[in-house]
């Protein structure tokens, strides 16, 4: 019996897609996607199969339109084996403890200049305000200059980079147009920076990173190929965005937590990190194409078929995570995470897998965040703070309005 195809309910349920087949057809799912076969696995087993280099393989994975918006041709996600671990060995030399620090200072102060702003009555969207705040810190990090004027815009094209991955309508096209513009600025930069037609990278910036790589074959990335590479340290910066939005919305649902927050308890605002990564939805799940002919829960998958893995579905799996659909950073505080339970950025290590190498970039800033979040007191105005499953992603549809914002007493 032919497959039908599912792309146009994906379109249009969203996150509940995946969750809603597997009620129907159990843990296992084969359906098609954009004409291709596609069978969707779950839960942590599922994970350490789907990371296995020996079963997956994500180059020729990645669909045009993902490639054009939130990753860039030829970007470190495309490759597999030594290709792959030699351009992400690039990206985990960055995540040091020092390069991780450097870019937090960076954020808390442009944190704290721009809050001395939210002080009166108009309000200021809070999604929007955090999108130029790491904008502005990412590109210092990174070093790449950036004028304070040029920032709103900036950041307007960097969120629509993530915001537009999901859609085939006007955000996808906007991301599209975002994307040339970004690559053809940082294109330049990279060939002024090796030309010394522009002054040289810092040392130990992503800037110099990208500009002196050499991939496995011993030759160096190109001018377009190093800006899709730098984007692809900037952008994931940016899209922490999301997650500190999502934040805000959590202490104002849940305010008893502001109190531990505020006092700056270390292992109950990571907790509070971590449940926001586990509850609020982000990417709906992750695609690869099988290496060779598998089976998988009795399940045939034919070598070269698109294999998904259902993170949404995992991150509110109730074997993992009891009452999944409740907010508890407290399931968190004694239980040790492995590898493969929380994958919000995928599973398995950071350094030789897939999964993403910044995640402990994102863990920190939203800490740093998430306490200066709890220790700023606002008014909240009239707004639509519900948060769609059908929009990938997803986020509070006011963007989170606050307004006469001063510190908490």
């Amino acid at each position: 019996m032919p497959l039908s195809d599912h792309t146009l309910p994906l379109l249009t349920e969203g996150y509940a897609w995946l969750p809603e087949r597997r009620r129907t057809h159990g843990s296992t799912v084969v359906t098609r996607l954009m004409g291709h076969r596609a069978t969707a696995v779950h839960g942590p087993d599922a994970a350490r199969f789907f990371y296995d280099e020996n079963h997956i393989r994500r180059h020729t994975a990645l669909p045009e339109p993902i490639k054009s918006t939130l990753f860039g041709h030829g970007a470190v996600h495309t490759l597999d084996a030594a290709a792959h671990r030699v351009r992400k060995a690039m990206f985990t030399s960055l995540m040091t403890d020092d390069g991780i620090a450097r870019l937090d200072d960076h954020v808390a102060a442009a944190w704290d200049k721009a809050t001395a702003a939210w002080n009166g009555p108009r309000p200021v969207t809070l999604f929007d305000e955090v999108g130029r705040i790491l904008t502005h810190a990412a590109c210092r990090w990174a070093g790449v200059p950036l004028d304070d004027a040029d920032v709103p815009a900036t950041a307007r094209d960097l969120l629509a980079l993530v915001d537009g991955f999901a859609s085939l309508g006007p955000r996808h096209w906007r991301a599209r147009a975002a994307r040339i513009r970004l690559e053809n600025r940082l294109a330049r930069l990279i060939h002024d920076t090796r030309t010394g037609a522009a002054p040289a990278a810092p040392p130990g910036t992503p800037l110099a990173a990208v500009a002196t790589h050499r991939d496995a074959d011993g030759h160096p990335l190109d001018d377009r190929l190093a800006a899709v590479e730098l984007l692809n340290l900037i952008r994931p910066t940016v899209a922490v965005t999301w997650y500190v939005t999502f934040a805000a919305h959590a202490l104002h649902r849940h305010p008893h937590h502001r109190a531990a927050l505020r006092a700056g308890d270390e292992a109950r605002t990571h907790a509070f990190a971590q449940e926001t990564r586990r509850f609020y939805p982000f990417a709906p799940f992750v695609g690869g194409k099988a290496v060779t002919d598998l089976t998988w829960e009795d399940h045939r998958i034919p070598e070269g078929s698109l294999v998904l893995l259902d993170i949404y579905g995992h991150n509110h799996d109730p074997r993992l995570w009891p009452d999944p659909h409740t907010f508890d950073p407290g399931r968190f505080l004694d239980r040790p995470t492995g590898e493969f339970d929380l994958i919000p950025q995928g599973g398995g290590d950071p350094r030789t897998g897939h999964r993403c190498p910044g995640e402990a970039i994102t863990l920190t800033l939203l800490r740093t965040l998430t306490t200066r979040l709890a220790r700023l007191d606002h008014d909240l105005p009239d707004q639509d703070l519900t948060i769609s499953l059908r929009r990938i992603p997803t986020r509070p549809a006011s963007g989170y309005l606050l307004a006469n914002a001063r510190p908490a007493a």
